[in-house]
């Protein structure tokens, strides 16, 4: 009796568990008891899809130039300053032109005795001639004094280039602005020895405008075959976080750039600059506008 009673109770066990079980199924495969299919819907407007590449670079003045010296000696005078504003042939510093000086009368020196030296060859030469001429005078004594007439004018010839070639240096002592712009740089003071030897000494480092600038950005190969000249570009800078200026792509340069083993290629970014806020140095986000479709349905 026990024994039949227990089995029975087992019976009725397995019977609860498994709708229970089923229950549980049911439950879960319905979704919470609701449909178990959603539907999600948003709003469709018109408005604009764009492509865009991103990179970093550097803003540098469109036309910078670095002046320097073509001659040694101690820097005499300067006439400008940090942000000078200058016009190109005006003087904006001074070598000191005394040793300079000092070579040119040497060489001028040297020039006059070349020249005396000349006439006196070139009348002793005449007469030998005449005496050639009339058979009174050796071969070899009148081909000396060709030879040595020949020789005086080759050694004028030689201290006429001297000659110029000193006046130059001398002309070179003052340093003139070779464009009209503002000096961003000055590298010497008064007083300073400047070396010209196989490398021009850096004095100044002038450019021309402020008011249109450009950013040199380093794009990745990956990006760098949508990337054409005339694309829209925006970009930013650290000084100011909240306002973003405009620009146009301009070149592409071919040259690639390695680093860490990566290649990048230089694109070169015009931008305007009216108010002088942006400054050669400055580090640029830019975002590049490869692609733009303008007024299609979109959803929001």
């Amino acid at each position: 009796m026990k024994k039949q009673k227990s089995r029975k109770t087992t019976i009725i066990s397995a019977v609860i568990f498994f709708f229970f079980t089923a229950c549980v199924t049911a439950y879960i495969l319905s979704g919470n008891g609701e449909n178990g299919v959603a539907f999600e819907t948003v709003k469709a407007e018109i408005g604009n899809v764009v492509n865009t590449v991103t990179a970093t670079g550097t803003l540098e003045a469109t036309n910078t130039v670095i002046v320097g010296t073509q001659v040694s000696g101690v820097i005499e005078k300067i006439y400008v300053d940090f942000n000078s504003r200058v016009k190109k042939g005006q003087i904006i510093a001074e070598i000191d032109k005394s040793i300079l000086q000092s070579n040119l009368e040497n060489v001028e020196a040297a020039m006059y005795n070349a020249q005396a030296e000349v006439d006196y060859q070139k009348s002793n030469f005449e007469r030998m001639k005449l005496v050639f001429d009339k058979g009174m005078l050796s071969d070899k004594d009148y081909d000396l004094a060709k030879y040595q007439f020949n020789k005086s004018e080759a050694s004028y010839k030689s201290a006429g280039a001297n000659l110029n070639k000193a006046r130059l240096n001398l002309s070179y002592a003052t340093i003139y602005s070779p464009i009209d712009g503002i000096v961003i740089n000055r590298a010497v003071e008064e007083g300073q020895t400047v070396a010209a030897s196989m490398n021009t000494p850096e004095l100044f480092t002038i450019t021309n405008n402020l008011s249109e600038m450009q950013v040199e950005a380093n794009v990745d190969e990956a990006d760098i075959g949508m990337v054409k000249e005339n694309q829209r570009v925006e970009f930013t800078v650290d000084a100011f976080e909240d306002k973003t200026f405009s620009g146009t792509v301009t070149e592409v340069r071919l040259k690639p750039k390695e680093s860490a083993n990566v290649i990048t290629y230089t694109v070169i970014v015009s931008a305007q600059n009216p108010d002088l806020e942006l400054k050669p140095g400055m580090t640029a986000s830019i975002t590049i506008y490869v692609q733009e479709v303008s007024d299609v349905l979109i959803l929001a």
